[in-house]
């Protein structure tokens, strides 16, 4: 179980990565306007991983939420902890807004790179 359990959160830390890497691609340009506006590389990075955790907050809170309805299922399945118990859904709530924002940090940190001469000369 433990096995499935690092699975499935380097499986949802590899998924972030992607969306967020490819949301930085997306916006490249929008980022190189403005840092050569006078927008700061930490205030870019800021942004993106603030946009990230909100988005992996919302995807936690989903999941919350199923697990409230399929809770009496999820009983079944688990041994030894409860289904409600508040020490594992908690730490499973802070391991999954950790990774998530661990892995967009790379992404974050490539949109504090940008280079606005070169996103300005692609087009």
């Amino acid at each position: 179980m433990s096995l499935l359990t690092a699975l499935a959160l380097v499986l949802g830390a590899i998924g972030i990565y992607g969306v967020v890497s490819h949301f930085v691609v997306r916006r490249r340009r929008d980022w190189g306007i403005r840092m050569s506006l006078g927008l700061s590389p930490s205030r870019v990075v800021g942004g993106v991983v603030r946009r990230s955790a909100t988005l992996v907050a919302v995807g936690v809170s989903i999941g919350l939420l199923a697990f409230v309805v399929f809770a009496r299922l999820l009983s079944s399945l688990i041994y030894g902890v409860g289904a409600t118990d508040p020490l594992a859904i908690a730490a499973a709530v802070v391991a999954l807004r950790t990774v998530g924002v661990l892995a967009a940090l790379v992404p974050a940190a490539r949109a504090g790179r940008t280079d606005p001469a070169i996103v300005l000369r692609e087009q």
